[in-house]
């Protein structure tokens, strides 16, 4: 259940002004930890009949360095409704102003001793939309802190004249790069969000963020990404297929996936 009860004009009064948001917690203990439980029996259970192309490890041999997936509400009934019905969809509907169209249900990781850093970017620049109505809704499964990775947000940055230069950033998950990203505004906004578990963050799909690398040696940062469109927002389906095809024959020419 949420907790505590959000306030959803300030909720989005917030996340108008600053790109994002964050509620901590959103889920209580109990919640976080049945969410936990039904990731573990996903892993066992439904990763092994995965696409090749939805399912990232740090090292590609070692699958205990599970690092990123995709498309989880198409494997599993309780990704599904966790994404579609409930208080996700809610908020996001209240951030966008519109109706949100659920989309994806990710998996972020940064395995202990072996995550490596999130390039600077903008999630609107992979989603190929006009306009980019879009957001993303961030879970913590366990703590996050500056030591194995948390989110650092630039505070504003939604509101730029469209998307920033991105460029191949050669790491996996995430191809894609700001390019300029370091200018003094950028230090000057920057905001980092540390969090326990059932730390919720949702943030506008033009608002830079980025993640550091994993530091500690004995603990992960699992968390689950949900993506929603807003009804307004149409796909560059042409623009989309190029680019995910470019990817996903780099990434096997490079032997990581």
């Amino acid at each position: 259940m949420p907790a505590p009860a959000i306030d959803l004009k300030k909720f989005k009064s917030d996340y108008d002004r600053d790109g994002f948001v964050a509620v901590s917690p959103l889920f209580d203990g109990a919640k976080t930890a049945e969410i936990n439980r039904e990731f573990d029996r996903y892993v066992r259970e439904i990763v092994p009949r995965m696409k090749r192309e939805e399912v990232y490890y740090e090292d590609v041999d070692d699958r205990t360095s599970l690092k990123q997936m995709a498309n989880m509400q198409l494997y599993d009934d309780y990704f599904r409704e966790l994404l579609e019905d409930g208080i996700l969809r809610d908020l996001a509907e209240a951030a966008l102003g519109e109706e949100a169209v659920p989309k994806n249900v990710e998996y972020f990781n940064k395995p202990a001793g072996n995550g490596r850093q999130t390039p600077p970017h903008q999630d609107g620049y992979y989603f190929h939309l006009a306009p980019v109505r879009a957001l993303t809704g961030w879970l913590a499964l366990q703590p996050v802190d500056d030591e194995n990775g948390c989110i650092h947000y630039v505070r504003g940055s939604h509101k730029g004249a469209g998307l920033r230069p991105h460029g191949r950033s050669k790491i996996l998950g995430f191809s894609q790069g700001i390019t300029d990203f370091g200018t003094d505004e950028d230090k000057a906004n920057t905001v980092a969000c540390p969090g326990d578990a059932g730390t919720f963050l949702m943030h506008d799909a033009r608002t830079i963020h980025w993640a550091g690398p994993n530091r500690s040696k004995t603990r992960s940062r699992r968390a689950l990404g949900f993506i929603y469109y807003g009804v307004s927002a149409r796909i560059d389906e042409a623009a989309r297929a190029a680019y995910k095809a470019r990817l996903e024959a780099d990434l096997i020419t490079e032997k990581k996936i």
